[in-house]
């Protein structure tokens, strides 16, 4: 039981670092729809779809995710992090890496704090770029 969102957020990124399927699925809730996008994936819907998607990514090993720069919007039930995630992964090339905007929500629910999103998406190689993106001059 995740007693914080921070708590679960920990747990998911140590289980992508440890390619821990059972760690990964006791983060994600499951008494409630939920849903995973992966860059440039598809959107994927449901405790047993999740599950699949993270067992395919896994196969290929461990992941290097240094997540950074988390905004966090916490009220009673819910929280909202928004975050840069640095994404290593070792090939047969050598490493490669990749930066991603990552957005994770948490719900409180009986059983503690439990993730219902996890959307990521290609973010510039650039982490200078990051300082100007997040602090736009101009409001839209």
């Amino acid at each position: 039981m995740f007693t914080t969102p921070q708590e679960a957020e920990h747990a998911f990124y140590e289980a992508l670092q440890k390619a821990d399927l059972t760690l990964m699925m006791r983060v994600w809730a499951d008494d409630e729809e939920i849903v995973c996008v992966h860059p440039g994936g598809t959107r994927v819907i449901g405790l047993e779809a999740i599950q699949n998607a993270w067992q395919q990514i896994f196969g290929n090993g461990p992941m290097t995710i240094n997540p950074l720069r988390p905004m966090i919007l916490t009220t009673v039930m819910s929280s909202v992090h928004v975050l840069v995630e640095q994404v290593s992964v070792k090939t047969p090339e050598g490493a490669k890496t990749a930066n991603c905007y990552t957005t994770n929500i948490f719900h409180k629910g009986r059983t503690g704090w439990k993730m219902v999103l996890h959307h990521a998406s290609h973010a510039p190689q650039n982490i200078d770029m990051f300082r100007l993106q997040d602090h736009p001059d101009t409001l839209h």
